[in-house]
């Protein structure tokens, strides 16, 4: 939450210029409070993992937020119960009438198939197409950045001759971001996927920013100038096991892995796991929500979709 002082006050400009966030006096007496409606579109088949993962991130937070929990309806996976589906899971049917101040589109085991070959790409791309409408800032996570990259902006996705896999270190490119207040200059992140998305496609896009990359792994976040979308193409969500129950699922099953780098003691799957992202994947999910979300929208979302139908 941001800090409240005097409008006057001198430190208020150091502060400002330190990226902390400062809220004056007559802007705390002008905002309108109200519970943040957050939607998450879980694309992993292990849902209640995924859901459970980003919850805890959005949970540390004096915000109060009513989270949607969506699934596709043209594909239902086969790894999380029914029942729990049923209880807790909404279709885009159900809600495609609703407005959201934020919206999460989680990653997708389908990095390896054209866009247009998963089964719910059409779907997808409605939902995408929706989010301009009815939500003002969507985060999208690894292949949900991908798709949403290509679906906006053609940007393509680029297959790997072999998976970047492990927790690599990032510089922040932009520390004035406020999605990046309060990071170390270098921060590390885990990542886990079998494309990527290239510097220079994105350069040509003017309406986008690279604010964090590494120099082992390529791009970890950019954003639209507007601050509507965001896309991370790690994962710092992830649990302190996933990467490792990543390597010993494929292992298991004979597949082609190579060790996660640097998360293993000296990269010996048969040690413990060193959390090195935790911190600053919390950092980044409040950052989101606190500036991105709740400081910049609309106190009645019906105005979202009013305004693109003016524009």
């Amino acid at each position: 939450m941001p800090i409240r002082i005097p409008d006057s006050l001198p430190a208020r400009a150091i502060l400002e210029s330190e990226n902390i966030f400062v809220m004056t006096e007559y802007r705390a007496l002008h905002q309108d409070i109200r519970p943040l409606r957050l939607l998450i579109l879980n694309l992993m088949p292990t849902k209640i993992v995924t859901e459970t993962q980003l919850l805890r991130k959005l949970s540390n937070t004096p915000l109060q937020i009513q989270v949607d929990l969506l699934q596709t309806a043209s594909y239902i996976g086969h790894y999380t119960d029914p029942t729990h589906l049923d209880s807790f899971y909404t279709t885009f049917d159900q809600i495609r009438h609703n407005s959201y101040d934020g919206m999460i589109i989680t990653g997708a085991p389908v990095e390896n198939f054209d866009f247009t070959e998963v089964d719910y790409w059409d779907e997808l791309c409605e939902i995408m197409e929706w989010s301009k409408k009815h939500v003002h800032s969507t985060l999208h996570i690894c292949w949900g950045a991908q798709a949403a990259l290509y679906y906006h902006f053609n940007i393509p996705k680029y297959s790997l001759s072999e998976k970047v896999f492990g927790v690599f270190e990032h510089d922040v490119l932009k520390p004035s971001s406020p999605l990046f207040r309060g990071f170390d200059d270098v921060f590390s992140a885990p990542h886990s996927r079998y494309t990527e998305v290239r510097e220079e496609d994105i350069e040509k896009v003017p309406e986008l920013e690279v604010l964090a990359t590494s120099p082992e792994a390529g791009i970890f976040a950019l954003k639209s100038k507007d601050s509507r979308k965001f896309f991370l193409l790690g994962h710092p969500e992830y649990d302190p096991e996933t990467l490792g129950l990543e390597y010993q699922r494929d292992v298991d099953k004979g597949l082609p892995i190579p060790v996660p780098r640097h998360y293993f003691t000296n990269d010996d799957p048969s040690t413990t796991p060193i959390v090195r992202w935790r911190s600053a994947g919390q950092l980044l999910y409040t950052n989101w929500l606190n500036y991105y979300v709740y400081q910049t929208t609309p106190y009645d979302l019906t105005v979202l979709s009013e305004d693109e139908l003016e524009a």
